[in-house]
């Protein structure tokens, strides 16, 4: 150690301000994870003194401040112009012989059987990956660098980079004073990921604050393709309470394209030191980790989140050579992390045909003139306001994202620059949609919307919508358990954040049809089917083992993140409930479904379950139910009956879960019905006889009750779930509940529409009352304020 070059294994947290936040964090995990299994490949690091050493020896450090305090960081010309004459001062000025010398024995000591070791050398400002601040790919990585020469190379240019355009923007941005920023230079082993893969992973969800997952993205390859959002990565989500002791934890999985890797390159310069390759067709049909690899990161994830006490932002690779899984960088998460308890919604008010879409970042609506840029000397299209779209945003683009409303990428994941840097200003960003820079016109008026979970759309036209913000202060207490009716898995950790009771109606249909789309027995019998179904099967199943095991790991990820988003409050999930026509719209369904004239009333709940052409299919739901609550040990979710027209139907689909292996009472496993039909209150005693007890569908129940098709605008006046016939029905399967002391819930619409209904319910005892999400608030209050008002 000198005052110029330390080891990293010497450095800790507190020597940020000696070289930088990423290689004191380095230092930190090496010196105090490595017994917890966070492998962290060693080097060294220059010192900041090192780095203003050099600036004075130069002669260049009052010429940088005097050129930046002239400098309008707003005028995107002069800010580029700036940058590149200080850059030019940098890199063609000589390190310090002392600073050299230090810097050749530290890369000397790195050698291994007399060869030069492979390095990758990043940068680390003083001011760098504070709680407070994102500084992430504002200054260089060069990576595969060997030999001395080139070291040397790629440290001047890492330092030349602290004024980079992005660099000097974010500070003015932020408060930051140029003179109070130095660099540290990392020097750093690599990690053989040209021959396996890599990405990021953040030990706290990065769209809804969620702490209960780790969000991790792969794709083969180097990791910069990742981090510069040249590659639409795979994604994971794992649940962090039951790591290693669940058989399964990850909760969510979906294959990226992959289309492009970086690789090791013969270069005689730092910038040919690697190189992009196509990635073969096999390789993207398949997931670029094991499902055990995805594990053990997100237990990293967790002991690196432990150490520092707060979420983190990790970079890993995987070593194709040993098959170690490495981490080469880790800094606070800075975004969701200090949101605070405001909760922010935002809701389209009006529907249009999509022109294109993609991954969702911001959970926000934005909107203007579409300005279509192909790279940065177009800057000038961009003005206040506008929406920018092009292929990708390298960092250098940061001075005219901050101009704009929202961001359209062809390319990108959720956890590439780009998509940091929106959430840092607070944008919505829609990356890897594949073609927007030619399904969007120029000059055209759009609207982007990442609302409507994890996948976002650009609409044409400036679309009405509503934006809520809320401060989630203690709710005042009720004599009643508001939960939600959630179908969509996409918005279960956002939707979380609500103050609930759980999940009194989660739909399976939602998940069968948006997230699988394939009719269940046309993967039952796959091998009977065409020729053109098959592949258009294949194409959809691409990463998973086959093609029922797809059903059931999809339908097993959607309960999966609705039960450990909601978690431990219980999560009634409704077993399908698709009619004839809703199932023969799925792929391959039109082969099975038969034609109903009146299919509400037809082939569908109970009746459905238990006929022997549905039977198999009912045993997938059993099976994921099954992984959910035991492989999983989220034994928060309850199973709910539909349509359950007769007690011999009732008996039937008791004794058919029982032979699947869902027995009620064990372990305790609750089944609910779905009160909807007059017959399940009329012999309401019966039907409890089977089940734990009732949550009424008032849609079903208001419907036949007065006898109406509630999808027809003839009567659709008459429907009201306050008629005198539907509340006297109400009454009478609440009082049934309540005297045989078992669960009654009410998840039809009626009380979201209408709170006066919501207080009556209140009166006669119902125990929990599910709401859409975004009635939950204001019901809440309703109720309270009622109560008050009574007492």
């Amino acid at each position: 150690m000198t005052e110029n070059v330390v080891p990293l294994e010497q450095l800790g947290m507190n020597d940020v301000p000696r070289v930088g936040g990423k290689n004191a964090s380095l230092g930190e995990m090496i010196a105090n994870l490595g017994n917890l299994g966070v492998d962290v490949p060693g080097g060294f690091a220059t010192t900041a003194n090192a780095f203003d050493g050099f600036l004075d020896e130069a002669g260049i450090r009052d010429r940088i401040l005097d050129r930046l305090a002239a400098l309008d960081t707003a005028d995107v010309n002069a800010l580029a112009a700036a940058g590149a004459e200080i850059r030019g001062w940098i890199v063609d000025a000589k390190l310090p012989a002392v600073l050299e010398a230090d810097i050749r024995q530290a890369y000397a000591a790195m050698a291994t059987d007399g060869q030069d070791a492979s390095v990758a050398v990043r940068s680390s400002a003083t001011a760098e990956d504070l709680p407070d601040a994102s500084f992430a790919g504002q200054q260089e990585t060069f990576l595969n660098i060997r030999g001395i020469e080139q070291v040397l190379h790629a440290i001047r240019l890492v330092f030349a980079s602290l004024f980079n355009d992005r660099a000097i923007s974010y500070r003015v941005h932020q408060g930051f004073a140029h003179a109070d920023v130095a660099l540290s230079a990392g020097i750093q082993r690599m990690v053989r990921s040209d021959l396996a893969a890599s990405g990021v992973m953040f030990s706290i969800d990065t769209e809804s604050g969620f702490e209960d997952a780790v969000f991790i993205t792969s794709s083969y390859g180097l990791g910069e393709t990742v981090v510069q959002g040249a590659v639409n990565p795979d994604e994971f989500y794992v649940y962090k309470k039951h790591l290693g002791e669940a058989r399964r934890s990850i909760l969510h999985k979906t294959l990226g394209s992959k289309l492009i890797k970086m690789v090791y390159a013969d270069g005689s310069s730092p910038a040919e030191a690697t190189r992009t390759v196509d990635v073969d067709a096999a390789e993207r049909a398949r997931f670029s980790i094991a499902d055990d690899e995805v594990t053990e990161l997100a237990r990293i994830a967790v002991a690196i989140e432990r150490h520092y006490g707060r979420p983190m932002d990790i970079e890993w690779a995987k070593d194709g050579e040993n098959g170690k899984l490495y981490i080469v960088q880790a800094r606070p998460e800075t975004v969701q992390s200090r949101s605070g308890r405001v909760i922010e919604r935002y809701r389209l008010k009006q529907q249009a045909e999509p022109l294109v879409s993609g991954r969702a970042v911001g959970n926000r609506i934005g909107q203007g003139a579409a300005r279509v840029i192909s790279d940065l000397s177009q800057m000038d299209r961009i003005g206040d306001g506008d929406v920018l779209v092009t292929d990708m945003t390298d960092p250098d683009w940061e001075p005219i994202m901050k101009r704009a409303s929202a961001i359209v990428t062809n390319r990108g994941g959720r956890t590439c620059h780009a998509a940091i840097i929106a959430r840092e200003l607070g944008i919505p960003a829609l990356v890897g949609t594949g073609d927007c820079t030619e399904a969007v016109a120029h000059g055209s008026d759009v609207t982007v919307s990442c609302a409507e979970g994890d996948t976002g759309y650009v609409y044409p036209g400036l679309l009405e919508f509503e934006h809520q913000v809320h401060e989630l202060t203690k709710m005042p207490d009720i004599p009643v358990k508001i939960a939600m009716n959630v179908g969509n898995p996409e918005r279960a950790f956002t939707f979380s954040r609500l103050p609930h009771a759980g999940i009194g109606l989660a739909r399976l249909e939602f998940i069968i049809s948006n997230s699988i789309g394939i009719h269940p027995r046309a993967l039952l019998e796959y091998d009977a089917m065409s020729d053109t179904l098959r592949r258009e099967i294949d194409e959809r199943i691409a990463g998973y083992p086959g093609p029922v095991e797809y059903y059931v790991d999809k339908l097993t990820e959607g309960i999966a993140t609705l039960a450990a988003a909601f978690a431990p409050e219980r999560v009634i999930v409704r077993l399908s409930d698709f009619k004839s026509n809703e199932y023969a719209h799925l792929l391959g369904g039109d082969v099975f479904e038969p034609h109903e004239e009146n299919p509400m009333l037809g082939f569908r709940g109970a009746s459905r379950y238990i006929s022997d052409d549905f039977r198999a299919s009912f045993g997938l739901e059993c099976d994921a139910i099954k992984r959910v609550r035991n492989d999983m040990q989220l034994r928060n979710v309850e199973v709910m009956i539909p349509f359950v027209r007769t007690l011999g139907e009732a008996r039937a689909v008791h004794e058919l879960l029982r032979a699947n292996g869902l027995e009620r009472g064990v372990d305790d496993f609750r089944l609910i019905m779905m009160c909807e039909i007059p017959s399940n209150v009329l012999l309401a005693e019966q039907f409890l006889e089977y089940f734990d007890g009732f949550s009424i569908g008032s849609n079903d129940l208001t419907q036949l009750t007065l006898g109406l098709d509630r999808d027809s605008g003839l009567v659709a006046t008459a429907f009201d779930e306050r008629d005198p016939a539907v509340m006297q029905l109400l009454e009478r399967a609440i009082g049934a509940c309540r005297a045989a002391g078992k669960y009654v819930g009410i998840c039809g619409q009626g009380p979201s529409d209408h709170p006066d209904l919501a207080e009556w319910l209140l009166e006669q005892g119902i125990t929990s009352i599910s709401l859409n999400p975004d009635t939950v608030i204001e019901t809440w209050l309703f109720i309270a304020e009622q109560q008050k008002s009574r007492s």
